[in-house]
């Protein structure tokens, strides 16, 4: 040793270990360790290979399952990161077949077009009244829906939610037109929970009114802050019926297609056409109350509950996704 590399070594300290042990070794087949430190919802999703969870519930829905894979076919994002799930329930028409063979064909492509993995949960809750337009916007059958869809969201949420999934995209079954990069779109809002504006084609004269159709998404008002106050606990609110005024800003009557599509605006309530969610919302125990929460239940009481929680909830007025024209009689939206 050299006076040099001698001097280098009594400058130096002998590290020392107390108990020191080696790794445990785990080698059971039964004991899985997941790790969610990792996971996260971010504004570069594709570049960091963030996965998509796309949830749809279905009911008496035979009529719209191939439009519907028409434009979930043309979402940009990459499907190999999009894994889908549906809740089939009380279905009393041919939803479940039609569904099993869209699936099948879209799978089975060998192009780019197949999603990672598709999931069909089948739960009835028992749900009577029927599907026709007047039945089930008709005042006295809106808070037994909504709880029932809510019960549904989340069965199909809690079924098929993994530890990989970054967002969660609920997706109605009866939208007729949205944009292809959609979800990149919203994940650049870095949002907890951002819906669009939903309107829909009618043509008069030729002419399409371009008709508003959920007014379930709202900002809260002074006026619906007392009325909830007034009611019983138990009550569940519905928007655009003559019972109970709320007084509330609808995004459905603002914002234009035309406009900027990024403008956004704070929501207090959110209808349930096309909501993306942070993964780790739902983690934390937000979900859809099928129960009265707030005076609100389902994606309203959602909204609700998330603000609750100090997340944020955002919608975006000039960005127009259109459902199907469901001829609605005056006052029912």
């Amino acid at each position: 040793m050299s006076s040099n590399e001698q001097s280098d070594w009594h400058g130096m300290q002998t590290p020392v270990l107390f108990n020191h042990h080696m790794p445990l070794e785990i080698n059971s087949t039964t004991i899985e360790h997941i790790d969610l430190n990792p996971i996260e919802s971010t504004p570069k999703a594709v570049a960091n290979g963030e996965r998509v969870l796309i949830l749809t519930p279905l009911r008496d829905a035979s009529e719209f399952i191939n439009k519907y894979f028409d434009l979930l076919s043309e979402l940009t994002y990459p499907h190999g990161l999009i894994d889908l799930g549906f809740l089939v329930g009380d279905s009393t028409d041919d939803t479940m077949a039609v569904l099993a063979a869209e699936l099948d064909r879209v799978q089975k492509r060998t192009d780019k077009i197949p999603f990672r993995s598709a999931k069909i949960i089948e739960k009835d809750f028992g749900v009577s009244h029927h599907q026709d337009v007047e039945d089930r916007h008709s005042f006295a059958a809106q808070g037994p829906r909504r709880k029932a869809i809510g019960k549904a969201r989340n069965y199909l949420l809690y079924s098929a939610l993994q530890p990989e999934h970054s967002w969660v995209y609920w997706r109605d079954v009866d939208i007729v037109d949205s944009p292809s990069a959609i979800l990149e779109d919203f994940m650049a809002h870095d949002r907890d929970i951002l819906v669009p504006n939903i309107w829909f084609h009618r043509y008069k004269d030729g002419v399409d009114i371009e008709g508003r159709f959920d007014y379930n998404s709202w900002q809260e008002s002074e006026v619906g802050l007392a009325l909830a106050a007034s009611l019983e606990k138990d009550v569940i609110l519905a928007e655009g019926y003559k019972e109970y005024v709320t007084g509330r800003t609808y995004m459905a009557k603002m914002g234009d297609w035309r406009g900027d599509k990024d403008e956004e605006i704070s929501l207090d309530g959110i209808g349930g056409v096309n909501i993306l969610v942070k993964a780790d919302v739902h983690r934390t125990g937000i979900n859809f109350p099928a129960y009265s929460f707030e005076n609100q239940a389902e994606t309203e009481g959602f909204a609700k509950m998330a603000k609750r929680a100090g997340y944020g909830v955002y919608g975006l007025p000039n960005y127009v996704v259109w459902h199907i024209d469901t001829d609605e009689k005056p006052g029912n939206a």
